[in-house]
């Protein structure tokens, strides 16, 4: 089995994604996984994609690769992210686009470790709770039968929960053995951290036999930062105003319809009363 660096949510940043390739270099990783997300806030897509392609990493799709090439819509986006796409989709390159499209949704790495982005079926879901990890843990085993490890993204947290029948344990160690009798879910944080206020360390993961360690680094984000302003990827006030309008503007047919379908009940429960 080979020392594996798990990556998730690189962004298009650049100086993070090469930060935490060194550290994983410097740590003997001989293979490279990669959870999706490799584009979206940050103003270096073809980039980033053409680093993870050029170093044969294990890849799938994540949600913003998806709506960077029109797969999916920015329905579920919030205002930055939305507004970072539509820059996305201008600048892409058609190689990127091609590599993007070719990426699957799942991965096994190696028997019983699976990729997914966010859930098991759903790339757009935040496994956040343990809830979620459970009713996940079920489509993991109806799904693919046999695997005990899934590595996800999406919510950008260093995150370790494992799975005992229907009981959810959160893990919080920074190495972590993995047992055989249990299904683990591990989040190896994000390569990005342009969205987070606590720290801006890119964050990685290792997988060696059945260790898990995660890793942090720090990165030029002052550089990652300036370079996302410059080139159109971070939403100004007025279209983050206009883009929260057009959001509940759209809502309204369907405040309107569920007003009138009440509405259209009034009578026969009126009549009702009556009658009672």
């Amino acid at each position: 089995m080979a020392r594996t660096g798990v990556l998730a949510d690189i962004h298009g940043n650049r100086e993070a994604l090469l930060a935490a390739l060194a550290v994983l270099r410097s740590r003997g990783v001989e293979r490279l996984a990669c959870l999706g997300d490799i584009v979206g806030y940050n103003a270096d897509p073809d980039e980033c994609a053409s680093i993870v392609r050029e170093r044969r990493a294990l890849a799938i799709a994540g949600n913003h690769d998806l709506i960077a090439i029109r797969r999916l819509g920015f329905e579920r986006c919030s205002n930055n992210a939305a507004y970072a796409l539509r820059r996305t989709r201008r600048s892409i390159a058609a190689e990127t686009a091609a590599y993007l499209e070719a990426l699957p949704l799942t991965r096994e790495i190696e028997p019983g470790v699976m990729l997914v982005h966010g859930g098991v079926r759903d790339v757009q879901q935040y496994m956040t709770s343990r809830s979620l990890i459970a009713q996940n843990a079920a489509w993991l085993r109806a799904d693919f039968p046999g695997a005990r490890v899934c590595f996800f993204g999406h919510s950008h947290e260093q995150k370790v929960y494992e799975v005992e029948g229907d009981t959810v344990l959160e893990i919080t160690n920074k190495v972590v053995q993995l047992r055989k009798d249990r299904i683990t879910f591990i989040n190896p944080g994000s390569v990005d951290a342009s969205r987070k206020s606590r720290h801006k360390l890119a964050e990685c993961a290792i997988l060696d036999g059945d260790t898990i360690e995660f890793v942090r680094v720090r990165y030029d984000a002052a550089a990652t930062e300036c370079k996302a302003a410059a080139l159109g990827y971070r939403i100004p006030p007025w279209a983050d105003r206009a883009y929260s309008l057009r959001k509940r503007l759209s809502r309204l047919p369907q405040r309107v319809l569920a007003i009138s379908s009440a509405a259209a009940r009034w009578p026969s429960a009126l009549r009702s009363r009556e009658t009672n």
